[in-house]
């Protein structure tokens, strides 16, 4: 059974900030209604509650939140070339916020706004946004739900967009982990990931629509190295790696495991996902009590569609339509090896 409550944390610059807290079995769990916001996830482990993702003290620092954490990215996640896309033969320009391209969905995107929060029958937390037409230049009005459930030893998070016209959505959950507790960097970290290749990118980070092999790289993560010696220059990983079409979804496509055991699967209907080992991390001195927020101390495992997909025909379909809705399920599995 799932113990839940929702809590206010006064009104701050103008904004009601509200805490979903969410316990069961060996996990507990920190929603914010800002930015759908992963705040705080904890596994009872050897006694104690151990931090497995970076978080905030202060839940104000997420009004700014710079780098993402544990928001929700969209309505598209990743990056858009020179921020605009075809459509049923229309161009559509769309708010720049990285040079000139578009990312994470744009300036005061799903990631920086207030949701709305309600607790379930079931002790889930439901969130919910109305993202109006024209929404940083993107076409349609969208309904966009995030269920997030513990059941036991597991996360799940269940995203859904309902939109009134055909319209691109690519959601990301954009936690970054650290399973030792946030008190050291991610290097001593084992990351398996069963990709086939990855997205090539253009000067601007924007994948080019090639498609690549991972021999010789870096971030060639299959072998389930831990990520120094896998990058033992510390160049850091922001690469979006490609699934098999044909896998098996009921298997997990990668682990997180760190020094001392403790281990996360992640399950994923998605064809990819983004791969960032936070070295441009912005350093902030507010860390969860015992956290250090700094580069190089979290990895982030994004399962999304293909950035850019919106001017690339041969990657997998991110347009949402009136009668086919978005949907996105992830599933993280905890364990001890």
């Amino acid at each position: 059974m799932t113990a839940a409550q929702i809590i206010d944390h006064g009104i701050h610059n103008g904004h009601l900030l509200k805490e979903a807290r969410l316990r069961s079995g060996g996990l507990s769990l920190s929603l914010l209604n800002v930015g759908a916001v992963t705040r705080d996830l904890r596994l009872h482990h050897n006694g104690a509650d151990r931090p497995l993702v970076l978080g905030f003290d202060d839940p104000a620092e997420y009004l700014a939140n710079p780098d993402y954490l544990g928001a929700i990215a969209g309505r598209v996640a990743g990056r858009i070339k020179d921020a605009r896309f075809e459509l049923d033969g229309r161009v559509w320009s769309l708010a720049e916020n990285e040079g000139r391209n578009q990312l994470h969905g744009g300036p005061g995107a799903l990631s920086h706004v207030l949701w709305e929060m309600e607790l379930l029958s079931d002790g889930a937390v439901r969130l919910c946004y109305h993202s109006p037409d024209g929404d940083n230049g993107y076409p349609g009005a969208v309904d966009f739900t995030v269920v997030a459930r513990l059941d036991d030893m597991a996360l799940e998070y269940h995203m859904t967009a309902t939109v009134t016209q055909p319209t691109p959505i690519s959601l990301a959950q954009h936690n970054y982990y650290n399973l030792a507790g946030g008190v050291g960097p991610i290097w001593d970290h084992r990351l398996h990931v069963d990709a086939t290749g990855y997205l090539m990118l253009d000067e601007t980070a924007v994948p080019n629509g090639e498609i690549a092999p991972l021999d010789g790289m870096h971030f060639d993560m299959r072998r389930g190295k831990s990520l120094g010696d896998l990058d033992p220059d510390r160049l850091g990983s922001d690469i979006n790696l490609v699934f098999d079409a044909a896998r098996d979804q009921a298997v997990p496509v990668a682990s997180l495991t760190a020094p001392d055991g403790v281990r996360m699967r992640v399950f994923t209907d998605q064809p990819g996902a983004q791969v960032y080992t936070a070295s441009g991390l912005t350093p902030n001195p507010g860390g969860l009590p015992g956290q250090k927020i700094d580069a190089d101390m979290g990895v982030c495992f994004e399962p999304q569609g293909f950035p850019n997909a919106v001017n690339q025909a041969h990657f997998p379909d991110v347009i949402a339509t009136p009668d086919r809705p978005y949907r996105q399920n992830l599933r993280l599995e905890f364990d001890t090896i």
